[in-house]
C-alpha cells in the first residue's frame, strides 16, 4: 500500500478540534467531543484509559457499565467525535499519541491509520468469534471489528407536506427528483464516517464516473452538508429538514421521537456500510495491560449483546432478534463489493474531489 499524502479534508477536520465541552461522571471523563490532550503522565497509568471513539453518546456510558464494574479503579477518559474529527486528530497526534485505545472507528480510518504505522498488533480474548470480514486478516490483527453499520434516510412527512409534497423516497434515484430541491441534508464526508460510507456506497454501486455524475444530481437537491453522521436525521426530526441522509441506528431512534410523522427508508439500491472497530495505539513506551484488558472485554459476549441491540450485523455474525426497525435480511440490505482497503487507499483523492464540487453547502464549523 503506497504512503497516502497529507489530507486537506483532514486540515478541514482538525481545525474543528478546539470545539470542547466536558462531562464526568462515574469513573468515565468526556474529555471533549473533539480532543483535549491527555498529558503524558497519565499515558504512562495503568489506571487511567484514554479511548478515542466515534460511537454514538448514547450508547458509549450503557456499554461501559459491565467494564466499569469490572475495573472500578480505572479512570476512563473519553474524546469522542464524528469519524473524520477523530481520524483527524489521531494523525495530528502521530508522533506522539494521547490515544491508548480507539473503540468504534470506522474500519475504513483505522486502515488509514494503518497506512501510517500507528496501530500494534493484539488478539484480543475470543478474537476467533469473530468473523473473518470483521478483523484484520493477519495473525495477530491490528484492528478488530464490532459491529457494521449502513446508510439510511429519514423522512419528516410534516416538512414535504408543507412544501406541497406527499412522496416518500424509497432510493437513491428518488432523492434526485425536483420535488426534493432544498429539502435534503446530508452528512458530510470530509468529517462523518456515515458520508463517507455513502459516498464510497456509492461510487462502488454506480462506478466512479456514474456515481459522480449522480453526487452532482443529488447536491442540486442538497440544502446542506452537516457534520456528524447523525445531525440529518437530528435536525430532520427537528423539522429542519425534510429529508436527512443519515444512518439507520440514528435514523430509527429519531424516528421514535416523530411518532408517525417518521420514517425510515433503507435505500432499495442498498445501503453504504462501513464496520466499527478498535485497536491497540502504538507507543514508544510500550503499550498498558489496561489497554489490552478493554480490548478483551470490548468484543467479550456481554458487550457483544449490548451492540446486537442497536445493530443488527455484530462481528461474531447476525442475531436471532433483529433490532425493531431494521430491514430483516440486513445483509442483503448492504451495497455488494464495498472494499475498506480500497476506501483507506482512495481516501485522500475522494475526499478531496468531493470538497471541491460540494463543500459549498457544508455548514460553518461550530
Amino acid at each position: 500500500m503506497k504512503k497516502m499524502k497529507t489530507m486537506k479534508w483532514a486540515a478541514a477536520a482538525l481545525s474543528a478540534v478546539l470545539a470542547a465541552g466536558a462531562l464526568t461522571g462515574c469513573g468515565v471523563k468526556n474529555v471533549n467531543e473533539t480532543g483535549g490532550s491527555a498529558d503524558t503522565a497519565e499515558t504512562q497509568d495503568e489506571n487511567t484509559l484514554n479511548i478515542y471513539t466515534a460511537l454514538e453518546d448514547d450508547q458509549i456510558n450503557d456499554y461501559l457499565t459491565e467494564f466499569k464494574e469490572k475495573y472500578p479503579d480505572v479512570q476512563i477518559n473519553i474524546t469522542r467525535d464524528s469519524t473524520g474529527i477523530i481520524t483527524a486528530k489521531l494523525l495530528a497526534e502521530k508522533d506522539n499519541p494521547q490515544a491508548d485505545v480507539v473503540w468504534g472507528l470506522s474500519a475504513a480510518s483505522l486502515l488509514v491509520l494503518e497506512d501510517q504505522d500507528m496501530l500494534e498488533p493484539y488478539a484480543p480474548e475470543g478474537v476467533d468469534r469473530i468473523q473473518p470480514e470483521f478483523k484484520d486478516s493477519a495473525e495477530t490483527p491490528k484492528w478488530v471489528g464490532i459491529d457494521a453499520w449502513e446508510t439510511a434516510f429519514l423522512v419528516n412527512k410534516e416538512v414535504l407536506a408543507s412544501h406541497g409534497v406527499t412522496e416518500i423516497p424509497e432510493s437513491y434515484a428518488d432523492l434526485t427528483k425536483p420535488e426534493y430541491k432544498g429539502l435534503i441534508a446530508m452528512s458530510n464526508p470530509a468529517s462523518s464516517g456515515t458520508g463517507t460510507l455513502t459516498v464510497n456506497g456509492l461510487l462502488t454501486l454506480y462506478g466512479e464516473e456514474e456515481g459522480w455524475n449522480y453526487l452532482d444530481k443529488l447536491h442540486d437537491n442538497v440544502a446542506v452538508y452537516l457534520h456528524s453522521g447523525s445531525a440529518p436525521a437530528k435536525d430532520t426530526a427537528k423539522g429542519e429538514y425534510g429529508i436527512g441522509i443519515s444512518f439507520g441506528y440514528r435514523c430509527i431512534k429519531s424516528a421514535e421521537e416523530m411518532g408517525d410523522n417518521g420514517v425510515v427508508v433503507f435505500p432499495e439500491e442498498g445501503s453504504g456500510w462501513d464496520v466499527e472497530a478498535n485497536c491497540l495505539i502504538k507507543k514508544d513506551g510500550g503499550e498498558k495491560e489496561i489497554s489490552k484488558k478493554f480490548l478483551d472485554w470490548a468484543i467479550s459476549d456481554g458487550v457483544m449483546e449490548k451492540y446486537a441491540q442497536n445493530y443488527p450485523i455484530v462481528a461474531t455474525g447476525v442475531g436471532d432478534q433483529i433490532p425493531e426497525g431494521y430491514e430483516k435480511n440486513p445483509m442483503d440490505q448492504l451495497i455488494k463489493n464495498v472494499d475498506l482497503k480500497w476506501c483507506a487507499e482512495n481516501r485522500d483523492r475522494i475526499l478531496n474531489e468531493w470538497t471541491n464540487r460540494y463543500d459549498g453547502k457544508s455548514a460553518a464549523e461550530e
